[in-house]
């Protein structure tokens, strides 16, 4: 196998789904999207981000103001 077709091994890729017209990240739990909210905004220097609970299943997103 070549180094470039071994490039995607060890990656992680989030469960999403659709939010009108957004392919969103679940979280499976409040606290685990606010720790997520909060590491975006310190890594990635995101305006300040809200969570809350989607209506299409039993997860919630990450929303900014």
């Amino acid at each position: 196998m070549s180094r470039n077709q071994n490039h995607k091994i060890g990656m992680y890729e989030p469960r999403r789904c659709w939010v009108g017209d957004s392919h969103k990240i679940c979280y499976s739990t409040r606290e685990e999207a606010e720790v997520a909210a909060k590491v975006a905004e310190y890594d990635h220097h995101a305006p300040e981000l809200s969570v809350y609970k989607c209506e299409y299943g039993d997860h919630w997103h990450l929303s900014s103001k």
